[in-house]
């Protein structure tokens, strides 16, 4: 059997995965290993329900549904575009993003932090009235902050015109505009000049050495926000020296890292940073309260 004559999801699945694998892509964004990540792919491409896989397992698929699946599966293992590319949505928990190739894919442990309020470090939830988001790409997080603080402005900043207009698009598609408010700026540079109750960042960090490491699939992704200099800790140290005149009194300062926790130790030795757990562990995000700060 050749791939022109698969009739089945079943069919296409199965030589996916296993086009996947032989080609040894990378899994990062938003799928972990071959078969969810072809399931995703399929799924999406034949508009069926991307929870629900088993119904349509042995239905007859036309065929120019198996041409579009197969050129998707062709382009994922020989071109090694990310899947969200390809599909041009990202999946953040419950969210949805449009993306493309002018922003990374959304993947942020921060986002599991958002639905309980920082807490217990931020003292009063309810009493968050301006909130600032550095780094903003597609603006998934600010997005997030703002369903979760519906009493909080937010402004979010990043350098790259081209990631205002998608993150531009994503505001607009969760009709926030009167919400969030977008600065083209280099992290503080154009921020307005007011106190912020909370500033949240999950900025380029990745070290010169593992830049040169990285897979075929984030080398897709605009370098710009993924390098972070020769210890990753070039933009993390201007946000955490800009915060403090930014913060309100009761302020909190949250920056993810990634794998870079023994670079932020050696960057500030003097701060009490709190590491904060997520599911990929204690290492990937620090919070600095207002008082913390120098």
């Amino acid at each position: 059997m050749t791939p022109q004559s698969f009739t089945s999801i079943r069919d296409l699945l199965r030589y996916a995965v296993t086009r996947f694998n032989t080609a040894g892509l990378f899994f990062g964004h938003g799928s972990s290993n071959a078969l969810d990540e072809a399931a995703y792919l399929i799924l999406h491409t034949l508009r069926l329900p991307l929870d629900k896989i088993e119904p349509f397992f042995d239905a007859r698929l036309l065929q120019h549904e198996v041409d579009a699946v197969l050129e998707v599966i062709e382009k994922r293992s020989t071109d090694r575009i990310p899947a969200a590319y390809i599909t041009n949505e990202a999946w953040l928990g419950e969210y949805r993003f449009y993306v493309d190739q002018r922003v990374i894919v959304p993947r942020s442990f921060i986002a599991e932090l958002i639905p309980d309020h920082f807490s217990p470090w931020l003292q009063d939830p309810a009493a968050v009235s301006n909130i600032l988001e550095l780094c903003t790409g597609s603006g998934c997080l600010p997005i997030m902050l703002a369903d979760a603080f519906p009493q909080a402005h937010v402004d979010t900043a990043d350098i790259s015109a081209d990631a205002l207009a998608v993150a531009r698009r994503n505001v607009d598609d969760y009709a926030l505009q009167d919400r969030i408010t977008l600065i083209e700026s280099d992290l503080y540079s154009k921020v307005p000049a007011k106190k912020y109750d909370l500033i949240v960042t999950n900025p380029p960090y990745v070290n010169s050495g593992s830049m040169g490491k990285l897979p075929p699939e984030y080398l897709r992704e605009p370098q710009i926000a993924l390098a972070g200099g020769d210890d990753g800790m070039d933009l993390v140290r201007k946000i955490v020296a800009g915060a403090k005149q930014r913060l309100t009194a009761n302020g909190v300062l949250v920056v993810e890292i990634g794998n870079e926790r023994a670079f932020a130790e050696a960057a500030f030795p003097d701060l009490e940073m709190t590491w904060v757990s997520t599911s990929a562990g204690d290492d990937m995000i620090f919070l600095l309260t207002a008082d913390q700060l120098p």
